[in-house]
């Protein structure tokens, strides 16, 4: 394929934006590509791809370019160094300062690089990592936090059986396959546009990374069961925990973001379930929460975390986030697990879960709340997917990384109100 320079320029154009770090990178981009009508749709494949490309890699990109390199230097970097594209694919029109600097750093040596580096990661979240593993380990996992992720599908199992979406999505010349692990999984090989599919339209399928359809497996929701999702958002583990209730019971769908929760409601229209009620709420005490103290027979807390987990899909998060927003967070889910396990009645589960890879978001959290609440016993949550035939090392606590299960980063506890 041929690189043209309109392409590396509108890369160019739109990194500058996005190294800001004022707002994610996706929502950036969908601004740029907004403001930027006539771009077309190769190039703004192009520009994605060279963007996300760049935010893999910046502190490699930037130990070859230096700390003042533009953003079309690390444009060209990420060509001749990640992708290995040859001067002949960057086709006709380039000026010569451009070919110049990209035959050079084709051939620069980068000299000794720091574990940080060679991981593509802030000083701080290596040092972090670090804590609980070794100098190889941590590579390991940013390089396959490195790789984009995968399109995972979750089958609406209320209106179509998994082998008959991927019957269906072969015979339209979609390339897939059964998921790994959770039953509703299909995983496809490439990244088709599936907005417009019937079968997308009618509810029959969702997009959802095949890690986070196992928290809804962990709490494993029964027919006419009260049920809460603590922590919403735009509900695609509401409507995986709907599905597993067979459209029966109560399913409440709390979070505080009203922006968040309405893109809820077109999702459970095309899905086909009348068992969810989303519910805006002030905070983790609002009283419409504390009515429901004690009465509920299971509850899932997917955590506001760092999202260090989601890397592949979000590489910006390693950039934007802090340890003075960790030590926030924390905070925060400290409080929230806290007032979620008020409604579980005993007997009833609690699942608390991250998209995050660092124990003081996920263990240390867990070894707080059972310290402080003798009422609940850890399960394993091995053992409760076993159960349910599903097959995976992943711990008595939930652990799942790209590196060794090939989905996003995913931690989960699985608590039992003592009865």
């Amino acid at each position: 394929m041929t690189i043209t320079p309109a392409q590396i320029q509108s890369a160019s154009q739109a990194l500058r934006s996005v190294l800001r770090f004022d707002y994610p990178a996706d929502s950036v981009l969908s601004r740029y590509f907004r403001d930027m009508r006539e771009i077309g749709a190769r190039d703004r494949a192009f520009v994605a791809e060279a963007v996300y490309g760049v935010l893999r890699r910046k502190r490699t990109l930037e130990r070859l370019c230096g700390p003042e390199a533009s953003t079309r230097q690390l444009i060209l970097a990420w060509l001749a160094r990640i992708e290995g594209t040859t001067l002949r694919q960057l086709g006709e029109g380039l000026h010569g300062r451009d070919t110049d600097y990209f035959t050079e750093i084709k051939g620069r040596e980068a000299g000794e690089m720091s574990l940080a580096e060679s991981a593509d990661l802030p000083d701080w979240l290596a040092e972090r990592l670090l804590a609980t593993m070794t100098p190889e380990e941590v590579v390991a996992l940013a390089q396959s936090l490195n790789r984009p992720a995968p399109l995972d599908l979750r089958v609406n199992t209320l209106k179509l059986e998994r082998d008959a979406l991927v019957a269906r999505l072969q015979a339209d010349g979609i390339a897939c396959a059964p998921g790994r692990f959770s039953p509703a999984a299909v995983r496809l090989e490439g990244k088709p546009a599936l907005q417009k599919h019937p079968l997308f339209l009618d509810g029959s399928f969702e997009v959802q990374d095949e890690g986070s359809q196992l928290l809804g497996y962990l709490l494993q929701p029964k027919r006419g069961e009260m049920v809460a999702d603590f922590c919403a958002g735009a509900g695609g583990k509401t409507l995986l925990l709907g599905a597993l209730m067979r459209n029966t019971g109560r399913l409440y769908a709390f979070d505080v973001s009203d922006k968040r929760l309405s893109k809820l409601k077109p999702r459970m229209a095309r899905s086909g379930l009348s068992n969810v009620h989303p519910v805006v709420i002030a905070s983790e005490n609002d009283p419409r929460v504390k009515r429901l103290a004690g009465k509920l027979d299971r509850v899932l807390v997917d955590a506001p975390c760092s999202g260090l987990g989601t890397l592949r899909r979000n590489p910006d998060l390693k950039w934007r986030q802090s340890p003075e927003a960790l030590a926030e967070l924390t905070v925060k889910q400290t409080a929230i697990l806290a007032s979620a396990a008020r409604l579980v009645k005993p007997g009833g589960r609690l699942v608390y879960a991250t998209c995050s890879l660092l124990p003081e978001e996920n263990e240390a959290i867990v070894a707080a709340f059972l310290a402080a609440n003798d009422s609940f016993a850890p399960l394993n949550a091995q053992e409760v997917l076993a159960k349910q035939g599903i097959t995976i090392e992943c711990g008595e606590q939930l652990h799942l990384t790209p590196r060794s299960h090939d989905t996003d980063g995913f931690f989960a506890a699985v608590l039992e109100r003592k009865a």
